[in-house]
C-alpha cells in the first residue's frame, strides 16, 4: 500500500461496470493495509430518514432522504457528520467529518456538536490488497474532495462535477454518455 486514501474520493471510471458502482463517488472513511472502506456518496435511496429511522430525523430534518452507502451491510445504519466538537465524534475522517456513534439517537448528548449529518444504509468495502487492484486497472479516479460534494444535494450530478472541476480528460469523461452506443 503506497499510501492512504482516507477522506478521499474515488470517483468510478466509465470503464467500471459493477451495477453497485457504476458512476458512483465514494468517500473514503478508512483505507489501512487491512483494506478499506467508503461510503458512495451520490446513490440517494428511495424512502427518507423519517420513513426508515425515525430517531435520525433530527440529524438531517424529515425531507432527508436515506443513501445507499454501498452493498454491504446494507441494513446497517452509518451517520456521517460535520461537527462543530469533534471531539463528539466515534470515528473521525478528516478534522471535523466523521462518524456519529452510539450517541445517535440521544439529541440532548450531541446538541450543539453537529453541523450537518447525512444518513447512509450500508457501506463500500475492499480487502486487503483489492482497492489497491482496482486502481491499478485504473476503476478509479483519485480526487480530494471539497465539503459540499460529500454532502451535495444533487446526486445525479455529483459524478460528473466532480470530473469536471478535475479538468482536462476527465471533464470530457463527465459528458460521455453511460451507453457509449447512444452518442
Amino acid at each position: 500500500m503506497a499510501e492512504s486514501l482516507r477522506g478521499k474520493l474515488l470517483v468510478a471510471s466509465p470503464t467500471l461496470l459493477d451495477p453497485n458502482f457504476v458512476r458512483t463517488v465514494v468517500l473514503i472513511a478508512e483505507h489501512t493495509e487491512e483494506g478499506a472502506m467508503g461510503l458512495v456518496l451520490n446513490r440517494p435511496a428511495a424512502s427518507t430518514v423519517v420513513e426508515a429511522v425515525p430517531d435520525l430525523a433530527w440529524l438531517t430534518g424529515e425531507e432527508e432522504q436515506v443513501y445507499v452507502g454501498g452493498p454491504v451491510a446494507e441494513t446497517a445504519v452509518i451517520v456521517l457528520a460535520e461537527f462543530d466538537r469533534p471531539d463528539m465524534a466515534g470515528a473521525l475522517v478528516d478534522e471535523d467529518l466523521g462518524f456519529i456513534g452510539t450517541e445517535a439517537d440521544e439529541p440532548d448528548v450531541l446538541e450543539g456538536a453537529i453541523r450537518r449529518a447525512r444518513v447512509f444504509a450500508g457501506h463500500a468495502g475492499w480487502g486487503p490488497g483489492q482497492l489497491e487492484d482496482e486502481l491499478e486497472e485504473e476503476a478509479w479516479i483519485v480526487e480530494p474532495p471539497l465539503r459540499e460534494e460529500i454532502f451535495s444535494e444533487d446526486a445525479q450530478g455529483l459524478w460528473g462535477a466532480v470530473l469536471r472541476r478535475k479538468g482536462r480528460k476527465y471533464a470530457l469523461l463527465a459528458t460521455m454518455p453511460l451507453d457509449p452506443s447512444l452518442n
